[in-house]
C-alpha cells in the first residue's frame, strides 16, 4: 500500500528531478587558438563563436569557464551539468560523455624545428623520437596508436612550443589549425616544418552524462541547423576555417 509519506517523498524526488534539469549549464574549455581563445582576445574563436550560436538558438545562457585542458576534463565528467569543447571523439570516450554536437572537422600533423632531423613526412621513421603535446588530449591516444610511446606532455600549447625550442622534445603532435595559428601569433611558421594530416577526427561539444539524451538531441538538432542555414560556414570562413 502507498502511503501518504510515500506520496510526499515521490512529489519531493520530482520537484528535485525538475530543479537539477533546470540549473543552469556550465560550459569549460581551454585555450586552444584559432578555435578557442581566451577571455579578453580580440576574437573569441571560431568554437566558441559556434558554440555561442548554439547557447542562442536554445536559448541557453551558460558560464564558460576557461582552465587547463586536462582539469577540463575531469570537471567535465565529474561535474553535473557540465559540458565541455572541443572533445574528441575516440572510442575509449565513447561511455565518458552525452555527446551533444559536432562542431569541426580536426587534421592532426607533427611539426618539427628546421634543422632538426626528425622527418614530418616520414613521421611512421620516427616512432622512437619524443613527441610533445597538450596533457589530457586526444593526441595521445592517436599517438600510441601510431607507434609512439616516448610522449612529452605539456600544460598548454604555450608549454609544447617552450619543450619544443628547449629540445626537451624532438616533434610535436597538434590540430593543423591550432598549430598553424600558434606558429603565426608567434611569428615563427619560417623555423619549423610541417606534415600532412595522419589522422582525422570530429571535435565535439560533450556533457555529462547526467544531461539527458532527449536534451542531447535537441543540441544536434540546433546544430544542423546552423549548418544548414550556413551560420558555421560563416563563422569558420571568419577564421580561415572554411
Amino acid at each position: 500500500m502507498i502511503t501518504r509519506r510515500d506520496v510526499l517523498v515521490l512529489a519531493l524526488g520530482a520537484m528535485s528531478g525538475a530543479r537539477a534539469e533546470q540549473a543552469p549549464l556550465h560550459i569549460v574549455t581551454a585555450h586552444l587558438p584559432p578555435l578557442v581563445m581566451s577571455p579578453g582576445d580580440r576574437q573569441p574563436g571560431a568554437l566558441r563563436e559556434l558554440v555561442d550560436a548554439l547557447c542562442k538558438r536554445l536559448g541557453l545562457a551558460p558560464d564558460i569557464e576557461f582552465m587547463p585542458w586536462r582539469r577540463a576534463l575531469y570537471v567535465a565528467t565529474t561535474a553535473p551539468h557540465t559540458a565541455i569543447f572541443p572533445v574528441t571523439r575516440l572510442p575509449e570516450r565513447e561511455g565518458q560523455f552525452r555527446w551533444l554536437a559536432p562542431l569541426y572537422e580536426e587534421n592532426y600533423i607533427f611539426l618539427a624545428q628546421k634543422g632538426s632531423d626528425f622527418d614530418v613526412q616520414r613521421p611512421q621513421d620516427m616512432k622512437e623520437r619524443r613527441i610533445a603535446l597538450l596533457r589530457g588530449a586526444a593526441q595521445a591516444a592517436i599517438l600510441r596508436d601510431l607507434g609512439f610511446e616516448r610522449l612529452v606532455e605539456a600544460s598548454s600549447i604555450d608549454e609544447v612550443h617552450r619543450f619544443l625550442l628547449a629540445g626537451m622534445a624532438d616533434a610535436a603532435f597538434g590540430e593543423r589549425a591550432i598549430i598553424h595559428r600558434s606558429l603565426e601569433m608567434r611569428g615563427e611558421e619560417k623555423n619549423f616544418r610541417l606534415g600532412r594530416p595522419v589522422r582525422s577526427t570530429t571535435a565535439w561539444l560533450a556533457g555529462s552524462l547526467d544531461i539527458g539524451e532527449r536534451d542531447a538531441a535537441r543540441w544536434r538538432a540546433a546544430m544542423a541547423e546552423l549548418v544548414a542555414d550556413g551560420t558555421q560556414k560563416r563563422i569558420f570562413r571568419q577564421y580561415g576555417l572554411a
